[in-house]
């Protein structure tokens, strides 16, 4: 499935070279070093796991075991939902719209929601069958409920604010425009960006649901058929019951 690798890395190689060229530093790092106790008796500082599990705690979020646990992974509803890459995740993190009006769908684009979650998991989405050209990628943002409520809110007034598109690191996005989204969770928002890439225009439809608050995402494209490209409904299910059984 070489189509389904091609597209998620054209989207995100800029900001790869960015990250790369500006920090050797991870994106989650605030470049400082951390200091030797000075003291026989300092209590050892947290792990950033241990940081990210106390940080989820006072917040009622998911830290990222948890999150892992609840993201779907192998055969669902038509598609296999396999784990990506570390490298290949990171790749997408700080994509900058050239309009403020439109981050959080430049952001979404490189696998991240514009306000910075406490933890993101995410999964490539390859079919089961071979006369399906619908491939993609899903993942899952959590936040308090009160942030995730704003991602949702924030979202979709930039799908209504940017309907000419936008630009980021170099790439073009030249057509942004409001689909139907499932009634599914506590909100949902569906869209359609049509990406320039080369000289090819590349319609890539989202579907965006928020369940509590968690964000799960799932971006697809069909290149023989853009009216097919959503992750169709069954699987955006399954992954919420997923989210819902983890919850309790």
């Amino acid at each position: 499935m070489k189509l389904r690798r091609a597209l998620p890395i054209a989207a995100v190689i800029p900001a790869l070279l960015a990250i790369s060229a500006c920090s050797g530093e991870s994106a989650d790092s605030d470049g400082k070093k951390p200091k030797a106790s000075t003291s026989v008796g300092a209590k050892s500082k947290q792990s950033p796991e241990e940081k990210e599990a106390a940080e989820a705690k006072r917040l009622g979020a998911f830290d990222r075991k948890a999150l892992e646990k609840a993201a779907i992974t192998g055969k669902t509803a038509g598609f296999d939902a396999k784990k990506i890459a570390k490298a290949e995740v990171e790749a997408g993190r700080g994509m900058k719209a050239d309009k403020k009006a439109c981050q959080p769908l430049a952001s979404l684009i490189g696998g991240f929601t514009h306000l910075p979650a406490v933890s993101t998991v995410h999964r490539s989405l390859q079919p089961s069958e071979a006369t399906n050209a619908t491939v993609g990628s899903m993942w899952l943002a959590s936040h308090s409920e009160d942030n995730a409520t704003r991602v949702m809110k924030e979202l979709r007034a930039a799908v209504t604010d940017c309907p000419k598109g936008f630009k980021t690191l170099g790439l073009t996005y030249s057509k942004v425009e409001g689909r139907p989204a499932p009634k599914l969770g506590d909100e949902a928002v569906g869209y359609r960006i049509t990406g320039d890439i080369g000289k090819q225009k590349v319609p890539m439809t989202y579907t965006v649901v928020r369940s509590g608050g968690v964000i799960a995402a799932f971006y697809g494209v069909n290149m023989l058929d853009a009216k097919k490209a959503a992750i169709p409904e069954p699987v955006v299910k399954a992954q919420l019951e997923r989210i819902a059984g983890a919850t309790g």
